[in-house]
Parts: C-alpha cells; structure tokens; sequence
C-alpha cells in the first residue's frame, strides 16, 4: 500500500503503531519472537501474568506494573474472557480499544481513546503492516476479550522508539477486543451493475484481480466513480477502517502503479487517511461492492504528484470493499 496513504491525516502514536511494519521491523533474535505473528497463539508468562488491570470491560482502567519488566519474547494473558463466538487468525481483522504504556517506566503512551463512535484501531492480522506486539495481541482473541501483552523491543519500536518509548524499550499493551471478523473476503462478491459508459474496461482474473484497459480517449477532468458489483454488506461511513483488495492504474499509459493482489489479501485504513478521491469512492458504498474510480490530479496527488505520478496523473483504481470495522455506524 505504497502509494494511496501518501495523504494521511492520522498525527501521533496511532499512526506510528501502523507505520512499523515487519519490512521496517529487525528480526527478532530468539526463535519464539521471529515466528509469526499470525501463527500459533502467544502464551501468557510471569511478565504478563504480572501486570494486573482492574476496571470494566470499555471503561477506564486501573493498571499496575511491576517495572521494569525485560522481556526476552512477547507474552500475552487474558485478563477478562470475552463470550465471542468468532476467534481471530490469521487474515481476520480485529477492532480495539488500546491502552500502551512504557513497560520500563510504567509511564502511559498512549491513553485508552475508547468511545461509542467506535474503536481505537483496526489490526489486520498479518505480517504485513502493524507492530509484531500488537498482531500478537489480536490474534487468537474472541469479542469482549481483554488482553495483555509484554513485548520485547523487537516486537514493538525496535531500535527507532516512539514518543513516550525509547529505542531498545519494552512496551505493555493493554486491548479490549470490541469485533473480530474471523473471515474476510478476498474480493467483492456483489451482483454485477450495468457498466457505464467512457469509463475503463475492467476484465477480472479467476480470483478476481482485475486487469484495467483504458479507453482510446483523453482522461475527464471531473471525478467520476461507477459501481461495478453492488454487495448487500454495510455501509461504509466516513470515519470508518476499510479492508479492500485494489489495484491502481495511469490513465495515460495504463500502467499499474499499485495493487494489494499478489502481496497481501486485503489492505486496511481509514477512510479520512487516503487521497480524496479514493475516500469518496468509499464512502457510502456497501461491503462486497466493487468500485471503479478515475481520479484526476486535483483529487489525487496534486500539482507536485508522488512517486512515479506526475502532477498531471489521473488515476483509475478498481476497488474491492472486502471488510469495514471501527467508526460510527450507519
């Protein structure tokens, strides 16, 4: 997801818990933090069995560490059992509310920011994108779940630090486990929609990437957006994280400059976190929609453009709306 996040508006630590994926992240030295984060599910140990959180499940909590605690390897315990029916693995997306302290200073990092709009964050549970600690948190875990997870430095801001948390420093995160969609789809699945005229052609692989031609005319000026497939799922609002499968492409040349399909199954973000054009072409629309959208510049990247696209690039991306957690309801 190299390309669409470019116009992100997310400040401070909750952007730096998305930003440190594992291409970021050093290898773990031991053989129990390099597994995956997404495989068996973490155990607890004394370090996490040692951290007592008192409160209710979504309410302000009381924590006490018996810092500082030096972690060798993530451990992790339940320190309330949720009712869910639906147990997170790997590719499931989980939506929380998290606390974060410095596990060497007891210091709070990131202050618990639940609220009825919604969650905190939405963690994917992959490889691909977020701090080890936390997928390690969310995987394995069921709704109404509080967790606690002791992490080792590798697990979390290895040698860069954080605000709050410096390099080399083991952190505590404390979750309440709001939503686990243990399944998500890896493509749209909504019925097909009369295909509108002047947009590109848009012709789908067995598994359903797509592969986008272009028309033999100059690129519109306007934004304009078509749906594809129409799904019967929920309505993305603004505000909310969305899982999609995309793929983006040059008017001018019809190159690929991006696509989720082949590295990773789904992409997650929020819907005020990419380029205008990619949010409208979100917002409002349904789960297991498919959307074309042909973005100019003004809606994209701007005058100065980005890597690899100009000033004068418009943009057409396909959109699979897989999956949709956090933010307001509609």
């Amino acid at each position: 997801m190299s390309k669409i996040p470019a116009l992100l508006t997310i400040v401070g630590l909750t952007l730096a818990l998305t930003a440190c994926g594992t291409s970021n992240t050093p290898q773990a030295t031991d053989a129990a933090a390099a597994s995956s984060p997404s495989g068996d599910c973490t155990q607890p140990g004394k370090r996490s069995d040692s951290v007592k959180v008192t409160g209710d499940f979504g309410a302000p909590l009381d924590i006490s560490i018996d810092a500082p605690l030096e972690p060798t390897t993530t451990e992790r315990t339940v320190a309330i059992e949720g009712k869910g029916k639906d147990t997170a693995k790997k590719d499931s997306i989980v939506e929380v509310a998290i606390t974060l302290y410095n596990a060497k200073t007891k210091k709070v990092v990131q202050p618990t920011t639940y609220s009825t709009d919604g969650a905190s964050l939405v963690i994917p549970v992959n490889d691909t994108s977020f701090l080890p600690g936390l997928v390690r948190s969310a995987n394995c875990a069921v709704e109404g779940d509080r967790v606690v997870t002791v992490s080792p430095a590798s697990d979390a801001f290895a040698d860069k630090g954080a605000t709050g948390v410096a390099a080399g420093e083991p952190v505590v995160f404390v979750m309440d486990i709001v939503k686990v969609i243990a399944d998500v789809p890896t493509q749209a699945s909504g019925a097909d929609q009369p295909v509108e005229e002047g947009f590109p052609a848009v012709a789908l692989a067995d598994d359903g990437a797509p592969t986008i031609t272009m028309p033999a005319t100059d690129a519109p000026t306007d934004l304009k957006i078509s749906t594809l497939k129409k799904g019967d799922g929920e309505v993305v609002t603004d505000g909310a994280s969305v899982a999609v499968a995309y793929t983006g492409a040059l008017w001018a040349t019809g190159a690929t400059f991006d696509s989720s399909w082949g590295s990773v199954p789904y992409a997650v973000f929020p819907t005020g976190g990419v380029i205008a054009g990619f949010t409208q072409a979100l917002v409002g629309q349904t789960v297991g929609s498919q959307v074309i959208a042909v973005i100019p510049p003004e809606f994209g990247y701007g005058p100065e453009g980005t890597e690899g696209i100009s000033g004068t690039d418009t943009l057409v991306f396909v959109i699979d709306i897989v999956a949709v957690a956090g933010g307001p309801t509609a």
